[in-house]
């Protein structure tokens, strides 16, 4: 069932204001490849200084932390600033687990496994490509299907500069916005248990215990010298949201994924936590895979030809 504050229960990095010893502004679990520097940039994240205005860490015995490459240790950590410290407000996007069937997204895993043939994270080869046999790895979404209303509004179409063959497939489709992910690590992807930080050699943050041996790893040069990789901007996004997620005061709730065949889904859905959230996401995400349901909204920056397919030219319109 879905939990709240599961996230915390194995956090031994906490995050307070130095002000103020009650109140937790946040907190980590700590693994592998996390670095003060790091720990920095993620604090900045969950914080809002007023009025604005820098910031920097002590530890418990007093001693400010460098903001280096050194390795982050387990503790509590304190916020020092002139002006008044509390959690943002900046909410993270709810997610679940993605579906991976629809017309619209099709192209999208072709694409993704032409480019990537294998999983990127952990570096496992599909040896089955000749047979174009690809059980077990999955084609992911950065930027989730569920939310293209959003995409659209806040102009991520005028960054894609590969599109999709069809205007109904939409720019959230481009290949630009794919990995290609073992099955688990797909999982553990779409609901923030690690991300890739594209502002530190893309390596992988685990923000939850770290069972794959992934953590402190990073994405190769077979992948990031490649025209068609993701968007750097998009990475960023995707680590945002993970941080948020986890980070942020107690964390965001676990939701449950697991529902087998006669299981009441809706049930445990709208007697959890963030039903309406969850509800949504739902809705949309099994929708957007086969209609296109933003027609208008999509085309803002998008050229195209007569047949209504994308011509390759991204505009300045809209």
């Amino acid at each position: 069932m879905s939990r709240e504050g599961g996230r915390a229960l194995a956090r031994d990095v906490f995050i307070y204001d130095l002000r103020d010893f009650d109140t937790l502004l946040g907190g980590l679990v700590l693994t592998a490849g996390v670095t003060n520097a790091n720990f920095y940039a993620m604090v900045d994240i969950i914080i809002d200084i007023s009025p604005p205005g820098p910031f920097f860490l002590q530890d418990e015995n007093g001693e400010t932390i460098a903001q280096d490459a050194q390795p982050l240790l387990p503790g509590r950590y304190f916020v020092v600033a002139d002006g008044t410290v509390k959690k943002t407000a900046e909410a993270a996007f709810t997610r679940m687990i993605s579906f991976q069937t629809g017309t619209r997204v099709d192209e999208f895993k072709d694409k993704v496994r032409e480019r990537d043939g294998r999983c990127v994270v952990t570096k496992e080869e599909n040896i089955n490509i000749e047979f174009d046999d690809w059980a077990g790895f999955q084609a992911a979404h950065i930027f989730p299907l569920a939310y293209e209303g959003q995409w659209n509004t806040q102009g991520w179409s005028q960054q894609i500069t590969i599109l999709p063959p069809r205007r109904s497939y939409g720019t959230i489709n481009s290949v630009q916005n794919g990995l290609l992910l073992r099955g688990d690590i797909h999982q553990l992807f779409d609901l923030y248990r690690f991300s890739i930080n594209p502002d530190d050699g893309y390596k992988i943050i685990c923000f939850q215990r770290d069972g794959k041996r992934i953590a402190g790893t990073s994405l190769d040069a077979r992948f990031l010298n490649d025209r068609r990789r993701p968007l750097a901007t998009l990475f960023r996004w995707h680590f945002r949201q993970a941080v948020l997620t986890n980070m942020k005061g107690a964390g965001e709730p676990n939701f449950e994924h697991d529902f087998p065949p006669g299981s009441d889904m809706m049930g445990e859905i709208q007697s959890g936590p963030k039903a309406a959230e969850r509800m949504e996401f739902e809705l949309f995400g099994r929708l957007a895979h086969h209609i296109d349901l933003y027609p208008e909204e999509k085309q803002a920056g998008v050229d195209t030809d007569e047949e209504g397919k994308h011509d390759g030219n991204v505009s300045d319109k809209g």
